[in-house]
C-alpha cells in the first residue's frame, strides 16, 4: 500500500510541477513582450526573429519559474489530499503526514538538480537572444570606466576609450600553471596593421610560488589586446549573460579598478541560491498547504501567489541591501532561502502526524 501511495504522491507532484514550470515562462514571455513590443517594432524585427529570441530565453525563464512551480505543485498536491481527507485516511492506516509526503522530497531534489543543470546553459542562451533581439547597443566613439572580458578569459579594465586610442588600461590573465600576468599601461593606440600598441607601463608576472618579476616598458606590442576597438565600443553582456565564473572575474576586475563589485557578487551568489530555492520551497509548501483545511483550488492559488510574491520581494530587497554593502553577497543571496527553510521546518514540526 505504501508503495502505491508513494507513486501516487510523486506522480501527482511531478505532473503538476512540469505543467506549471512550462506555463509560467509563457506568462514571463507575454509580460516582457507587452512591455517591449514598441522597441521590437522600432528595430524592424519580424515575428520569426522575436519568437526565436524568446525561445533562447526559455531556459532562463524556466530556472526562475522552478521555485514558483515547485511551490504551486506542492501546495496543490498536499492541499488536494487535505480537503479530500486522504491525509486523514492515511493517518488512520498508520501512515504519518511526514511519511505520506516524503516522495515529494526526492522529486524536489531531482527538480533542483535539473534547475542547476539548466542554469549552466542560461548565459550562452541569453547572449544569443540579445543578439537576435538587438539588445546590444553601441557607445559611439567614446566609452569610459568599463571592464571587458576577452575570449581567452582575461579581463581588461579601461579608464577611457576614444576612437582608436585608450587611456589607463589594466590587463590581467591567469595562465594554466596559475601564473598571473598583470599589465598596466598609461595609454595605447590601435592600427589595422599592428593592432594595439601600449605605451608607458609595467608588466608584473607572479608565479605560483609567489615569486614575481616586474618589467617597465615604454612601448609594448603583443597579444595582450587581440580585440578591435569596435568590439570594445559595443554594449557588454549584462549580468544575465554571464556565468558564475565570469561574474566573479568581472567583479574582481571591477574591484581592482576601484569600483564596487558587491552587486556582481550578489548576482553570482544568486546563480546558486535561485535553483536551490526549488527544494527549499518544496519543504516550505508541504506543511503550508495543511494549514488551511477548507476551500478549493482558489485557496491553493492564494497560498501560492502570496508566498511567491513574498519570496520575490525578499529576493529583491536583500539583493539591494547586498549591492549597497549592507550584507555580504552570500547572505544577501541566501537569506530568502534560509527564511523560507526556517518557516518550513517550524511548520513541519507543528503538523499533526
Amino acid at each position: 500500500m505504501i508503495r502505491i501511495l508513494d507513486r501516487l504522491v510523486a506522480t501527482t507532484f511531478t505532473v503538476r510541477f512540469l505543467l506549471f514550470v512550462t506555463c509560467v515562462p509563457v506568462i514571463f514571455v507575454l509580460s516582457d513582450l507587452n512591455e517591449r513590443q514598441d522597441q521590437f517594432i522600432d528595430r524592424g524585427l519580424g515575428v520569426g526573429e522575436i519568437t526565436l529570441g524568446y525561445l533562447f530565453q526559455i531556459p532562463h525563464f524556466i530556472v526562475w519559474a522552478s521555485p514558483i512551480a515547485a511551490l504551486i505543485a506542492t501546495v496543490f498536491t498536499v492541499h488536494s489530499m487535505t480537503i479530500h481527507r486522504e491525509i486523514q485516511a492515511a493517518k488512520a492506516g498508520g501512515i504519518s503526514f511526514h511519511r505520506l509526503v516524503f516522495p515529494v522530497l526526492p522529486a524536489g531534489i531531482l527538480m533542483t538538480g535539473g534547475a542547476f543543470l539548466l542554469s549552466t546553459a542560461v548565459p550562452t542562451m541569453n547572449r544569443r537572444a540579445a543578439e537576435i533581439l538587438g539588445d546590444r547597443e553601441s557607445y559611439g566613439d567614446l566609452r569610459t570606466e568599463f571592464v571587458h572580458q576577452l575570449e581567452s578569459g582575461a579581463t581588461l579594465s579601461i579608464q577611457q576609450l576614444f576612437n582608436w586610442s585608450l587611456t589607463g588600461v589594466t590587463f590581467e590573465r591567469r595562465a594554466e600553471d596559475r601564473t598571473l600576468h598583470h599589465l598596466w599601461a598609461r595609454e595605447g593606440a590601435y592600427t589595422e596593421a599592428d593592432g594595439w600598441t601600449l605605451q608607458a607601463g609595467k608588466l608584473r608576472i607572479v608565479r605560483p610560488d609567489q615569486s614575481e618579476t616586474t618589467y617597465t616598458f615604454e612601448q609594448y606590442r603583443g597579444q595582450v589586446l587581440d580585440v578591435p576597438p569596435e568590439e570594445l565600443l559595443d554594449d557588454p553582456p549584462n549580468d544575465q549573460e554571464l556565468g558564475y565564473r565570469e561574474l566573479g572575474q568581472r567583479a574582481e576586475a571591477l574591484r581592482r579598478s576601484g569600483g564596487n563589485p558587491d552587486k556582481l557578487l550578489v548576482r553570482r551568489a544568486q546563480k546558486l541560491s535561485i535553483p536551490a530555492a526549488t527544494l527549499v520551497i518544496v519543504l516550505f509548501g508541504a506543511p503550508l498547504a495543511t494549514t488551511v483545511r477548507k476551500g478549493g483550488p482558489a485557496v491553493g492559488v492564494g497560498l501560492s501567489l502570496s508566498s511567491t510574491v513574498l519570496y520575490l520581494m525578499m529576493l529583491r530587497l536583500f539583493e539591494a541591501i547586498g549591492a549597497s554593502g549592507g550584507l555580504s553577497p552570500f547572505w544577501a543571496a541566501w537569506s530568502p532561502n534560509f527564511f523560507f527553510l526556517a518557516v518550513g521546518i517550524v511548520l513541519l514540526w507543528r503538523v499533526r502526524t
